[in-house]
């Protein structure tokens, strides 16, 4: 199965595995299974430094730039159809963050990892959740 982490997924695994399902930590350590990142993820993990809602040590770039390396993660692309499926959804919200993240899913046959209850239930994307 190829997963892709939504933010709190890839932060939680890196910053606290605790925080993770049983069922997710079993997902994400399974070897059979590719974790995929969106830069979507990267760029909020970013915002929420600079808002000083997240504390990333030394500093947030180097963390995020450090994560990456060391993490056994794909990265997956922001196309030109992933921003056209971004706009063609139907969510029942409007996170521009979100609204990428699933095109980005289903643009790259991607099972979307998330703890978001609104995303889990859209039926638009296959998805693995807390």
């Amino acid at each position: 199965m190829n997963l892709l982490l939504d933010t709190p997924i890839w932060l939680w695994s890196a910053l606290e595995p605790a925080r993770l399902s049983a069922r997710v930590r079993r997902a994400l350590d399974n070897p059979q299974h590719q974790l995929w990142l969106s830069p979507i993820s990267v760029w909020e993990t970013l915002v929420l430094a600079r808002k000083r809602r997240l504390a990333l040590e030394p500093s947030a770039e180097q963390w995020v730039r450090r994560a990456l390396r060391d993490l056994p993660i794909h990265e997956a692309h922001l196309t030109h159809d992933v921003a056209i499926r971004s706009e063609t959804l139907t969510l029942h919200h409007d996170d521009p963050a979100d609204r990428f993240l699933v095109a980005t899913a289903l643009v790259h046959d991607l099972t979307l990892v998330t703890v978001d209850r609104r995303l889990r239930k859209s039926r638009h994307v296959p998805t693995l959740g807390l």
